[in-house]
């Protein structure tokens, strides 16, 4: 080359050394434009950027924050609330002066949770009413002393169905249907279902007491009898204990007055015999019974 020749790579290391620019090329092959200009150094227009994608695969971009909830205007009047209806107090189920059969369930259950210490007698009395306020202060409750829909829901949910002896165990159970063996002639009638005992003429009851019977080893037989023998101080062989107006039917098996059973009730039971606790009631039956009339033990 001659000295006056000027090379091609002379002139580009002349342009490079007047300033041009080297740009760089992105990923697409594309030339980015300079911030404030163009790609040829002249001011103009730049294009948005567009972010580029995540190289992680399965990633997620995070979620735009949420514009907080605005707080209520207080200077705004508030839509009015439909006024809430008073709840109406506990029906009243019960009370002092009350009579029946419910009483007697009330009491039953009140015995089971040891708050009612007495027989069950189917009516409310001071008794009932102090046993029931006495259970209403325990649970919380007001203690008025008469049974509401309140404490009679929470003495459901603390006790069981009272058994029929429960409910009568002071006695007083209304006498089971007679047996047909009790119609005829002069019977002393003898219900173990009831524990009664119904004397009866002719199929016409003239009186009526509760009776207890055997214990487990030593039932009580059932069966048809007569009696054969009264004592009316009788005193027992075999266990030397006393039998007043004893009245035998059985071998040793007689109906008879007990006092443990006036004194205890139906805790106790009897070697076989037919306990009576009402004295007075059996000294009037021991006077009108007759060696030979009927004796009828069933179920």
């Amino acid at each position: 080359m001659g000295k006056g020749a000027i090379s091609v790579g002379a002139v580009a290391v002349l342009v490079l050394a007047a300033g041009c620019k080297a740009a760089a090329i992105d990923t697409d092959g594309g030339r980015p434009s300079a911030a404030g200009g163009g790609g040829d150094g002249k001011p103009g227009a730049s294009a948005p950027a567009t972010p580029a994608p995540d190289p992680t695969p399965g990633r997620t971009k995070p979620s735009q924050p949420r514009e907080p909830s605005q707080a209520p205007d207080p200077s705004k009047p508030r839509e009015p609330q439909a006024p809430q209806e008073p709840q109406a107090p506990p029906k009243t189920l019960l009370a002092r002066g009350a009579h029946g059969g419910q009483v007697r369930e009330l009491q039953a259950r009140l015995r089971q949770v040891a708050w009612f210490h007495e027989n069950p007698t189917g009516t409310y009395g001071p008794a009932t009413t102090a046993a029931v306020s006495g259970f209403q202060g325990k649970r919380g409750l007001p203690r008025t002393g008469a049974v509401d829909t309140a404490t009679w829901q929470r003495l459901l949910a603390m006790t069981r169905e009272p058994t029929r002896f429960e409910r009568y165990a002071g006695g007083g159970i209304p006498p089971a249907k007679p047996d047909p063996r009790c119609l005829t002639g002069r019977v002393l009638c003898i219900a173990k279902s009831s524990r009664t005992l119904t004397w009866m003429v002719n199929g016409k009851a003239r009186s009526t007491m509760d009776v207890r019977f055997g214990a487990q080893y030593t039932p009580t037989r059932e069966g048809t009898f007569s009696v054969y023998w009264k004592s009316r101080h009788h005193v027992s062989t075999l266990f030397h204990t006393a039998m007043p107006y004893a009245m035998f039917f059985s071998g040793g098996q007689a109906v008879h007055y007990s006092s443990d059973f006036a004194a205890t009730g139906y805790g106790g039971a009897s070697h076989g015999c037919v306990n009576v606790r009402d004295e007075k009631k059996i000294a009037k039956l021991f006077g009108e019974v007759r060696k030979g009339d009927k004796v009828v033990v069933y179920k």
